[in-house]
């Protein structure tokens, strides 16, 4: 019995401007037609899953429940509520999992390209885990990167190998060097154990994790579809690695190949390895016109976007921020989310357009004292009953029907026609009908902050966050 831990934290920044804080590169669909998240899933269809849980933080819930309903993916959600790196992670899914299944551990942001090569590898290390040991899985490395920790080949042991040693990011000779040799894997950060076996050594190697995350499950509580262990005890747990924590100290660590067109997706570089390329070896997606350009990567969401004379070159084009780099420089992309953070900008952590529970929302245009937003709300949902002590709003349906509460008064709204809600007024906004409402919102006050929203009552359990 194999219960898949899908880790779905994290914010992907080195992948900025398209990748965000509050967007991250795990609910993009930076490679195919589904999200990061839902691929990962769809992986899981060529092996015996007896269930799954998805672990995420608590400002990305609704995108995990949204995204695994969109393909019809049954998974229990844990929150987190703060990240405190992989080994609490696997801790929480290992505690809460019932009849000591085989734990299957993924990354929501790889990109595996040959799905029956990735499930041959996962059935080989099934009678390793069930012995007992703890499978990791090693990628046959394609190049010397330097990008990537490396695992070394120890002696054979059935379908996989003891592990000699774990090695750190490697430098450029060095890793020629392990390339070489053929004895050393890229790690992948994927695993497969039983939940009691992970349990046992992470007791006797970080007791201090182990106590605090038993703890904090014990204080657990379900709302809606995700469960919640305990906030104040689990900030207490120390932050590690399974590598650390586990991994590099047990005796019975054993690394299983994969070579299956594998990529973390770490940087635009990486996806433009892996992207299909025209004949002077250009990935472009979007409205593109490349002359006399070559080997660069351009994307753009919304406008055109034309690059001449361009080699080596990385261009992403969003509603509200355009990155311009070298490829040999994209892992910095990462130093302009910091430096936006560190100036009070929300570039680092939100796009223009927000998604939200009940739908999401764009903000059009904006100036002193007004703001403009296109608003656009699921069918049978729901925002909160609210009221802004700094701005007023006027709405104006453009397609669907909404269902207004304004101060006492509730009613219906069709296309065309509109409602103006005074400062300071309760008011709510519901999609009853069966395909998206869509309307533009004209806020006018001196404050137009997102954080100005006092919630009476919400549906999905949100604060005045």
């Amino acid at each position: 019995m194999i219960k898949a831990v899908i880790m779905a934290g994290g914010s992907g920044t080195r992948l900025w401007p398209l990748s965000r804080a509050g967007h991250p590169k795990q609910f993009l669909k930076l490679h195919g037609g589904d999200t990061m998240l839902q691929s990962t899933m769809k992986r899981l269809d060529g092996l015996d899953i007896s269930s799954s849980v998805t672990i995420c933080n608590e400002e990305h819930r609704f995108f995990v429940a949204e995204q695994l309903r969109e393909i019809d993916k049954l998974s229990s959600i844990i929150l987190e509520p703060v990240g405190k790196n992989t080994a609490p992670a696997i801790a929480l899914a290992a505690i809460t999992a019932d009849d000591d299944p085989l734990l299957l551990i993924l990354a929501a942001d790889h990109v595996i390209q040959d799905d029956v090569a990735f499930t041959n590898s996962v059935n080989k290390a099934v009678p390793l885990a069930e012995s007992g040991k703890l499978v990791t899985f090693g990628i046959v490395p394609s190049e010397a990167h330097t990008g990537y920790g490396y695992i070394k080949k120890g002696e054979k042991n059935v379908s996989g190998y003891e592990v000699e040693e774990f090695v750190e990011k490697p430098s450029s000779d060095v890793a020629h060097d392990y390339v070489k040799t053929g004895k050393y894997l890229w790690n992948s950060g994927m695993f497969l154990f039983k939940a009691s076996r992970y349990l046992e050594e992470l007791e006797k190697f970080r007791p201090d994790i182990y106590k605090s995350c038993e703890a904090a499950v014990n204080e657990l509580q379900i709302d809606l579809d995700f469960l919640r262990v305990n906030k104040e005890i689990f900030s207490e747990c120390p932050s590690d690695s399974i590598d650390y924590a586990v991994m590099e100290k047990t005796a019975d660590a054993v690394v299983v190949p994969i070579d299956a067109g594998w990529s973390d997706i770490g940087s635009w570089s990486s996806l433009w390895d892996i992207s299909n390329k025209d004949k002077c070896g250009n990935s472009s997606l979007g409205d593109v016109v490349l002359h006399q350009s070559k080997n660069c990567y351009v994307r753009t969401d919304n406008k055109l976007v034309a690059a001449v004379g361009l080699e080596d070159i990385v261009i992403v084009d969003t509603k509200d921020a355009l990155m311009v780099a070298h490829k040999d420089s994209v892992q910095d992309a990462k130093i302009i989310a910091q430096q936006l953070k560190y100036n009070a900008r929300s570039e680092w952590e939100l796009h223009r357009e927000v998604y939200r529970p009940w739908g999401k929302y764009d903000s059009i245009d904006n100036g002193e004292g007004y703001q403009v937003k296109r608003i656009t709300v699921k069918p049978g949902a729901k925002l909160s009953v609210q009221m802004h002590h700094h701005r007023a709003e006027h709405w104006i349906v453009v397609s669907g029907i909404a269902k207004v509460t304004n101060g006492d008064k509730t009613f219906l709204l069709s296309k065309n026609e509109s409602t103006y809600i005074p400062v300071g007024v309760i008011h709510a906004l519901e999609n009853p009908g069966k395909v998206n409402l869509e309307l533009i919102e004209v806020q006018s006050g001196s404050y137009l902050g997102e954080d100005d929203i006092i919630r009476f009552s919400d549906i999905y359990g949100r604060g005045n966050a």
